[in-house]
């Protein structure tokens, strides 16, 4: 049980998953920062420095049981993190001691391990998108034919299908996916470029040969299983590197709200529910209630990283000339808080969209109550082809639109502009003639067929690239 006396994050405890949480965990970080220190060690050998084999297989057998006690009792005399945890490695390494961290600063460890990690993660994150974007499709598809009243500013508009409106909250995925994926095809190391970024060390401790200092960044960067470090830097990569991360996150973020809010407001009117279980309480005080919680929870969540955005940015425009340590502490919430927060944003959208409940007769007694409106051109066009004069029979709708929307706003019945027109001899249309005309299939347009195609030629395909990850299912925590 966790200690209750002090604060916990909500993030770790009730919204981001274990997976997620690992890797901005304390094992991950200095595991991270070992495996950096041997990849330091091999490359400096293998370009000529004075390192033995028996060296780095001591720091090898050393990497991942790290004495912790002895880097925080470390860090209490001399106040710094990295040299707390070389101090602790070469206490286990005692041969390989003086090599540990040779040439290097402290954002050889820092900054790559932030990289790597960020990395790793944006990998989970793809992950869980491309399953709420399977969901979705599987949703969609479902419901591509049947038919639901659209809003334009929340108001009755033309028609549209349930399936097309998923395809829409799907595309917004994808443009997010595709955001991942460049940040995912693009990215790189810092490598070692020094306290400034000139690899001065480097050029004293390889005596001035620039071909190996050169080579150290490529062979750090190809046992790190990377293709590239950042050509320049300071002393640590452009935080503004930070941004672009967390802007992908506001993207998914944005994407997932907007879908929240639909929810909510489809729930409101009883047309489609989120989940809601046999022993889910909706309400304290009104025990008939069922409050979309999840959705409200994935907007409140939302929110949190949309104003996350703004600490990488503040803390890009503010660094001077090489670098300021006032990025470190605000780096290390607000990145591993974006990400936590994404990771739970992402666990609901995909338990919501595994239990969507659609109601279809609410559905469609809420477009019928609307459609006699839309249908007005369509009744029209029939009424002149059986011989009805257009300006008289525009005239007549116009009327009759005006009574029928007082009856339903002033009298509160039923919407009757189909009665009044069919008694309406001008029309020279039976109740059942117009009654035909108003299929709502008649008035989604394309809205089945561009459901399909959305998904046969631009989800699918990424789907099958990221075949071996589908397949998740969320449980939520609470």
């Amino acid at each position: 049980m966790a200690d209750t006396s002090i604060y916990q994050s909500p993030l770790s405890q009730r919204y981001a998953s274990r997976e997620m949480q690992a890797l901005f965990s304390n094992d991950k970080k200095f595991k991270t920062w070992r495996r950096l220190w041997i990849a330091l060690a091999q490359a400096e050998q293998e370009l000529g420095l004075d390192i033995s084999d028996e060296q780095i297989a001591e720091l090898i057998a050393h990497q991942d049981d790290i004495n912790y006690d002895v880097a925080q009792e470390r860090e209490k005399i001399v106040r710094h993190d990295v040299m707390s945890h070389v101090y602790a490695y070469g206490q286990q390494c005692p041969s390989a001691k003086g090599i540990i961290h040779l040439g290097a600063t402290s954002c050889y460890v820092g900054d790559n391990t932030d990289l790597i990690i960020m990395h790793e993660a944006l990998e989970l994150v793809k992950k869980k998108l491309v399953n709420v974007l399977a969901a979705l499709e599987k949703f969609a598809l479902e419901y591509k034919d049947l038919p639901c009243l659209a809003f334009t500013h929340f108001q009755p508009a033309q028609p549209t299908t349930v399936g097309k409106r998923a395809a829409l909250w799907a595309h917004d995925l994808l443009m997010d996916y595709e955001e991942i994926e460049y940040l995912l095809d693009h990215k790189k190391l810092l490598g070692q470029k020094g306290t400034t970024g000139t690899q001065a060390s480097f050029m004293e401790l390889f005596e001035g040969d620039t071909e190996k200092v050169k080579e150290i960044d490529r062979l750090i960067c190809e046992k790190l299983g990377y293709d590239a470090c950042f050509p320049v830097s300071g002393q640590t990569y452009s935080r503004k590197y930070d941004t672009r991360v967390l802007h992908a996150l506001v993207g998914i973020a944005q994407s997932a709200h907007k879908f929240s809010n639909d929810i909510r407001l489809l729930q409101h009117m009883k047309e489609i529910e989120e989940p809601f279980e046999k022993g889910q309480i909706g309400s304290s005080a009104m025990a008939y209630k069922r409050n979309p919680m999840r959705s409200e929870r994935m907007a409140a969540l939302a929110n949190y990283v949309i104003c996350d955005a703004l600490n990488p940015a503040l803390t890009a425009s503010t660094q001077w000339f090489e670098r300021t340590l006032d990025d470190s502490a605000n780096k290390r919430i607000s990145m591993a808080e974006a990400f936590l927060a994404i990771d739970g944003i992402l666990d609901l959208y995909l338990n919501i969209t595994d239990g969507l409940v659609v109601y279809p007769k609410v559905i469609e007694a809420d477009l019928l109550r609307e459609l006699p409106f839309m249908a007005t051109e369509n009744i029209m066009m029939d009424a002149v082809k059986a011989g009805g004069d257009r300006q008289e029979l525009h005239e007549a709708i116009r009327v009759h639109s005006m009574e029928a929307g007082k009856h339903v706003k002033e009298e509160g019945k039923p919407n009757d502009l189909i009665d009044l027109i069919a008694a309406d001899p001008k029309f020279n249309m039976t109740k059942e003639q117009i009654l035909e005309v108003m299929d709502p299939k008649n008035f989604v347009g394309r809205a089945p067929q561009q459901t399909e195609e959305f998904f046969k030629d631009y989800v699918d395909p990424v789907l099958a690239q990221n075949k071996a990850d589908l397949g998740l299912h969320a449980d939520i925590n609470v």
